[in-house]
């Protein structure tokens, strides 16, 4: 007899899928188990994790900031172009979540390093975007900007078109109603959005790596220092990994705040 979630009955349900739910939660568990408060505390003030902690969180606000002023207006644009264009487009913007980093280190590299496609002009202006900050922030764009777009473009899209008819004809320009009529009703969505790919920024490892390098209190973001603390002193490597879960736990906590429910009202 069919149950009335679906066509497993629950209990069996859960116990097919305890196995994969066990392994996505078992990492962080190990990390809870295996750190001691003592050797946590003494990462907390480990020179290498706090140079590379300011160093993320700097470089991943520089990258949200850069993400949310480009993103936003291009999701809106996408949401609402019935062009050929926006069409092909769209899933092309899925296109670095399917990448391995390392693909998209490369490809930024043959891009804006010195023999890249922009090497010569970044060079006749006097930049130098690999193994630089810079080379951190674009590497987070590339790789967190997805989450956003993805996440703006579900909220654009489940926006009443009525509410922006009524508004255009009670006179209001275009500009007006995108922000007083659009953004405060996807507030919610752009929010969880921006707080995903902000996570994700945090994390990265394999094209920061490759584009910006590993030099610590240059390029050297967390990732990269539990990399670095993991060949000389692993005990430093998994207390700095439990601090960086605590980050996206906290993260993960504001996400679950801010995320649609599936009704469209706050949670």
């Amino acid at each position: 007899m069919r149950s009335e979630t679906g066509l497993l009955p629950k209990g069996p349900a859960l116990w097919v899928g305890l196995p994969l739910l066990l392994i996505m939660l078992l990492p962080g568990l190990a990390l809870v188990l295996s750190a001691g408060a003592s050797k946590v505390w003494a990462a907390f003030f480990d020179p290498a994790f706090l140079d590379a902690l300011l160093l993320s969180l700097l470089s991943s606000t520089v990258a949200i900031a850069l993400i949310l002023i480009s993103g936003t207006p291009l999701a809106w644009w996408l949401s609402r172009s019935r062009s050929r264009i926006a069409q092909w487009l769209e899933p092309l913007l899925d296109l670095p979540i399917i990448l391995p980093p390392a693909v998209v280190g490369i490809g930024l590299l043959q891009a804006f390093g010195r023999s890249g496609i922009f090497g010569d002009l970044l060079a006749s202006l006097g930049l130098n975007l690999p193994f630089s900050f810079m080379a951190i922030v674009l590497a987070q764009v590339v790789i967190a900007a997805p989450f956003f777009l993805r996440s703006a473009l579900v909220a654009f899209r489940n926006v009443d078109r009525d509410l922006e008819d009524v508004a255009r004809t009670l006179g209001h320009s275009s500009g007006r109603i995108f922000f007083e009529v659009i953004l405060p009703l996807c507030r919610r969505g752009l929010v969880a959005g921006a707080l995903l790919a902000w996570a994700r920024a945090l994390g990265e490892f394999g094209a920061t790596l490759l584009f910006a390098g590993n030099m610590p209190g240059v390029t050297q973001t967390l990732p990269l220092a539990i990399f670095s603390a993991l060949e000389r002193e692993v005990s430093l490597a998994i207390a700095m990994s439990l601090l960086l879960l605590v980050l996206a736990l906290l993260l993960l906590a504001l996400m679950r705040r801010f995320e649609p429910s599936p009704t469209g009202g706050p949670r």
